[in-house]
């Protein structure tokens, strides 16, 4: 596969640096373009002088007009787009490899877009089946055809069954589940319909610093979804848990999850209410865990929102606080990109200290190894999770 003479693009704003430190966006409103491209169509950015800095795709729609592939100063030869592709795919497969245990983990990220040089593309791979997410049409043109790219980069070492296009999926159906096994825990996911597959990948290494923490314990797992962290704290011989989330089909998912792994039902109880009309009944009724996990949806899914969240994260901080007894364990998590780490530590500092208690921090923590983040794209470095004492 060849691709074209790629379009030429211009900046106007004097991102040079950014762009050879490895910045992956390119906005519209930094571009002279004279002739618009067609939509995925490979470009070469340049400065106002002429020299080339970049190679990247265009995306018509989007405020990102161009997703860099490559960037380099004067005199670097730019890689041929396919073997780009990919001798990328293949790396990308190779690092988790390296790392995972098939017969105990077969759900995994792939690729992570920015995080692995091939921007605007997510694969998710569960148990024989990958799960393909284009973040717009760009991507989605300027990758295509893309089944046969992942067939040739997993070759016999990965087996497909079947590749996924969620983003274009609009039913699902039974064969859309699968089983799979994370650190040796069984799940069932629902590939059509369930958020991220049905398990949320990225906080794989965190379900098991919770689960390492949770024998002989009480747990809660608030906005618990299928029970990712509840079901491994119950198979590490938590005493009892408790899964809260107001949708109740995945609390019936969750409860199906922990019937997958043989766990004594009569030690886990599932709440379809919501978190917060649940967290203030538990106080009402001075209810306490020995570990509370509070992994929310993004409150910040836009900058705009920043302030209604910061309030939502401290008052959630709050009531998780009450109801962890003296000296247990609070983990609080944020998935959102747009609220910052200090921010995001000072709503658990603010909240807990409203409850009149005292949080002791003992680590922070990012996503699964199998999300990387760039230095130069700090936008990449969306989940917080931290865990410390209530006193």
């Amino acid at each position: 596969m060849t691709r074209d003479q790629p379009s030429v693009v211009v900046l106007k704003k004097n991102l040079s640096r950014t762009i050879r430190q490895g910045h992956p966006w390119i906005y519209r409103d930094a571009l002279d373009v004279r002739v618009i491209p067609d939509n995925g169509a490979l470009v070469e950015v340049h400065t106002r002088d002429g020299r080339p800095i970049a190679r990247g795709f265009w995306d018509e729609r989007s405020p990102i007009a161009v997703r860099v592939l490559e960037s380099g100063g004067p005199g670097h030869h730019f890689a041929d787009a396919d073997a780009l592709l990919a001798e990328r795919l293949r790396a990308a497969l190779d690092r988790r490899l390296e790392r995972l245990d098939l017969s105990k983990t077969n759900v995994f990220r792939w690729l992570h877009g920015e995080g692995d040089l091939l921007p605007g593309v997510h694969v998710d791979f569960y148990a024989d089946t990958a799960v393909v997410r284009f973040d717009g049409d760009g991507a989605r043109a300027f990758y295509d055809p893309f089944e046969p790219r992942l067939r040739l980069a997993a070759g016999p070492r990965l087996p497909i069954r079947a590749v996924l296009d969620r983003s274009s999926r609009k039913t699902g159906a039974k064969e859309d589940e699968r089983e799979v096994v994370e650190n040796a825990v069984r799940f069932v996911v629902d590939l059509a319909h369930g958020q991220k597959g049905g398990l949320f990948i990225d906080q794989r290494e965190n379900r098991v610093r919770v689960a390492g923490r949770a024998r002989g314990k009480s747990v809660l797992d608030l906005f618990g979804y299928t029970g990712g962290f509840a079901v491994h704290a119950a198979v590490a011989g938590a005493r009892s848990t408790d899964t809260v989330d107001m949708a109740r089909p995945v609390i019936e998912a969750a409860r199906r999850n922990f019937e997958l792994n043989n766990l004594p039902m009569d030690r886990a109880r599932f709440h379809a209410l919501d978190v917060f009309a649940f967290l203030t009944a538990a106080i009402e009724r001075g209810d306490r865990w020995d570990i509370v996990i509070s992994d929310p949806p993004s409150f910040a899914p836009r900058k705009a929102a920043l302030p209604a969240a910061r309030r939502a994260y401290q008052r959630l901080h709050k009531l998780a606080s009450t109801v962890t007894a003296p000296g247990g364990l609070l983990c609080a998590s944020s998935c959102s990109s747009h609220l910052g780490e200090d921010d995001f530590m000072a709503s658990i500092e603010a909240g807990v200290r409203q409850a009149g208690r005292h949080w002791v921090f003992e680590a922070r923590y990012g996503a699964a190894f199998d999300h990387p983040v760039l230095p130069a794209f700090p936008e990449g470095d969306y989940l917080k999770f931290a865990m410390g004492r209530v006193r």
